[in-house]
């Protein structure tokens, strides 16, 4: 079995986050029609996923069940919006990530089981079983609410303002979501913790 081993804080950042904005700046900066700029800034958001990961497995010996959700889905619907050409599936691949973590959060609540504690346990050592299911609640919802925040912004919205909105207000809900989960931390954990870090659908 391969040794599992951290990231670096920054290192994370960029596996989460890199492909986002290689998603961003390629849509900018592609010449021709709207559905050319999606299809360029898709082909190479599909490459930017695939590379990180990659980086996961050699760095850390393992690619987490997040990178292996996003990475499937973005194959599936990228590969449609470029075969099809048709930006649309790639709008609704966050949503479906959404729904994907929020309903497997949900059904291990109904079952007892904390999932987000499999996830996330060796970065918040201290946090007690209460902490862990009220944590798990509340990443449940917000992924939740996030499905319905992506479904909103493309349907009122652009594919350019879209773009935008999901790399920099997708990321600005997040981590304000983050933030809002200190008291809980604190509340619930033997010691202090830094805040947890949604991952990006």
């Amino acid at each position: 079995m391969a040794e599992k081993r951290e990231l670096s804080t920054g290192l994370k950042l960029a596996i989460d986050y890199g492909p986002l904005l290689v998603f961003f700046v390629t849509n900018w900066l592609a010449p021709g029609s709207d559905v050319d700029q999606a299809i360029a800034a898709t082909a190479a958001f599909m490459v930017a996923v695939a590379t990180a990961m990659l980086i996961s497995k050699l760095k850390t010996g393992h690619i987490s069940t997040m990178l292996w959700v996003t990475g499937v889905v973005v194959a599936v619907f990228g590969g449609l919006t470029i075969y099809l050409h048709d930006q649309r599936f790639i709008q609704i691949k966050p949503s479906i990530v959404y729904a994907i973590l929020s309903g497997t959060l949900f059904f291990g609540l109904l079952t007892g089981r904390p999932l987000l504690r499999t996830v996330l346990e060796a970065g918040f050592p201290a946090l007690k079983p209460e902490g862990w299911h009220l944590l798990t609640r509340n990443f449940a919802w917000f992924f939740l609410a996030m499905v319905g925040v992506n479904e909103a912004a493309r349907q009122y919205l652009s594919f350019d303002s879209w773009v935008t909105f999901k790399v920099w207000g997708v990321s600005a809900l997040s981590f304000a979501f983050m933030f809002t989960q200190l008291p809980l931390l604190m509340k619930h954990s033997d010691e202090p913790q830094d805040p947890p870090v949604p991952p990006q659908g």
